[in-house]
């Protein structure tokens, strides 16, 4: 066997491989007779079919998959073996005019593209300054979270008049152009959150209701969202958004959810027992719990300031024209359109992995299991939180993440989050941060900028 490499570019080489029959034919001749063992054909007993009478039926056929797979692990270990850094996958140079026997006397050659990463140092020093918001909780927000935990454990009440934020349970019927019932409409009973109507105009005609009134609305401009609207009157989400009609609202009940206590029952059942005892340590730990969250967001904008810095600052080349046949070899589907379109995005994300791998080996970063096993728990904490600020037992948590790890696109995404992560911190122990407190509003305007 031999293999060549040349180059014919920068960033590109082929890599020539020469298989003689000596390099094949033991293999062949061992599968052929591995085929007889097992084969089932008619005429003969099961294992006992002549090696030559298989050689004769499928001879090709299995010289041309142990060719195929002597030439992948032939390429795969040339390429480790010289340490080639490639991006993709080696891409076969077709040849029509190159001819095979394939009768187990003949000598092949292959020919295979390559991409090759290119070499680049990491510029990061102190000298690269970045600001670290301190995002601050300011009152409206805090005291949203707080109205909300306190209904999450409050009780349900039915007042007989309606207010803003109630639930209205009422039967809804659709009207035709004249204002009656529409002979064969839409009809459904289903619950209503006035906090999710938009239309201040609408939401007026809603407050003030009891059981058994009824008012004419138009439920797509009241809450804009066709999800909304879909699920109160039972439809899909295509025919609600193309809804014209109004709808009859006749009242069945008044729901109301009012806030819980802030007594030491509702304190322990949030922070466990004696944690904490007045409102002013309730509304210390919501901050901190707001803050925290507000802290994440903090964090994403300084990692996509360092992001966006390093690309602008890192402007290597890329073996752009066998990225895009690489692309189009690998993704049947892909129109030369949606190439064109998205391989900027592509290349930029690239970039920015050679840059993150970079920075993993020249720093001997580790990635270990318990790791990604801590950072699938702490997402799956966030999650639960949502709907809960009681956190889950630390055994149960645990369960759900290898449950959730168990899954091969969650670990891989993961492991990601994970290296990213790491990527991040290294870099942040090596520039210089500069925090700055920043109201809630104000750093959302900037985010958003």
């Amino acid at each position: 066997m031999n293999i060549t490499q040349e180059k014919t570019g920068n960033l590109n080489a082929v890599v020539k491989i020469k298989i003689a029959p000596a390099d094949y034919s033991g293999k062949v001749e061992k599968a052929i007779k591995d085929q007889a063992k097992k084969a089932q054909l008619p005429g003969f007993r099961k294992g006992m079919v002549p090696a030559a009478h298989i050689k004769k039926m499928y001879g090709k056929s299995i010289l041309v998959e142990e060719v195929n797979n002597l030439l992948n692990d032939t390429l795969s270990n040339y390429i480790a073996e010289q340490k080639l850094e490639i991006l993709g996958q080696p891409l076969p140079q077709m040849d029509d005019e190159r001819e095979f026997k394939w009768d187990n006397t003949d000598e092949f050659e292959f020919d295979y593209e390559l991409g090759l990463a290119p070499a680049f140092d990491v510029n990061v020093s102190s000298k690269d300054k970045y600001t670290e918001y301190v995002v601050k909780a300011d009152k409206e927000t805090l005291e949203s979270r707080i109205k909300n935990i306190r209904r999450s454990y409050g009780k349900m009440t039915n007042p007989e008049v309606s207010a803003e934020g109630d639930v209205l349970y009422a039967e809804l019927t659709q009207l035709g152009a004249d204002g009656a019932a529409f002979e064969g409409g839409i009809s459904n009973t289903a619950t209503l959150r006035l906090d999710l109507v938009k239309d201040k105009k609408i939401l007026k005609s809603l407050v003030g209701l009891k059981k058994e009134d009824e008012v004419t609305v138009d439920l797509v401009k009241a809450f804009d969202d066709a999800a909304v609207v879909a699920k109160a009157l039972n439809i899909s989400e295509e025919d609600a958004a193309d809804l014209k009609s109004n709808f009859k609202l006749a009242v069945k009940n008044v729901n109301r959810l009012e806030e819980s206590d802030l007594n030491q029952e509702f304190f322990d059942k949030l922070f466990g027992e004696g944690t904490v005892t007045d409102e002013a340590g309730f509304r210390a730990k919501i901050t901190e719990e707001v803050e925290s969250m507000f802290k994440q967001d903090a964090e994403r904008k300084l990692s996509n300031d360092i992001y966006e810095d390093l690309l602008k600052k890192h402007t290597f080349e890329l073996p752009d024209e066998f990225l895009r046949r690489w692309l189009k070899a690998t993704n049947e589907k892909l129109t030369d359109e949606e190439l064109a379109e998205g391989y900027d995005d592509f290349a930029k994300n690239l970039k920015w992995t050679l840059i993150e791998n970079k920075i993993i080996k020249d720093n001997s970063i580790e990635i270990k299991y318990e790791d990604v096993v801590q950072a699938a728990k702490a997402k799956l904490d966030a999650q639960f939180r949502m709907y809960s600020p009681s956190p889950l037992p630390e055994d149960q948590l645990a369960q759900y993440a290898v449950q959730f790890l168990q899954e091969k696109e969650n670990a891989n995404r993961v492991f990601e989050e994970v290296k990213a992560l790491k990527t991040f911190e290294q870099i942040k122990t090596i520039v210089t941060l500069e925090q700055k407190d920043i109201d809630y509003d104000k750093f959302i305007a900037l985010d958003k900028a």
